[in-house]
């Protein structure tokens, strides 16, 4: 089953902040392949996707994180919740990992 992505306004700003950053272009390239692989199989081994346990989404959906990048300083993670239409996946963040 593929799915499709939907972003709050704080993901697609850091997704434009990182397209639009030369120094970031590694990074966005990144994150636009886990994306793909998010849409397609939210359990895509490189993803590494596992339940956060310490957040919920906006009404009390289970928050999941997914790897963008790996072995790297700052590794960038992606956090999303299965959203409320069928084959819905909400990007709710976008973020370096610390």
């Amino acid at each position: 089953m593929s799915f499709f992505l939907s972003f709050t306004l704080s993901a697609k700003q850091t997704l434009k902040e990182l397209k639009e950053t030369k120094h970031l272009e590694k990074r966005f390239k990144a994150v636009a392949k886990a994306l793909h692989y998010l849409a397609e199989n939210p359990r895509h081994p490189s993803l590494q996707t596992h339940q956060y346990s310490s957040l919920w989404g906006p009404d009390g959906e289970k928050v999941f994180e997914a790897y963008a990048e790996q072995d790297t300083p700052a590794a960038y993670r992606i956090f999303f919740f299965y959203g409320r239409q069928r084959g819905e996946i909400v990007i709710f963040a976008i973020t370096p990992h610390s």
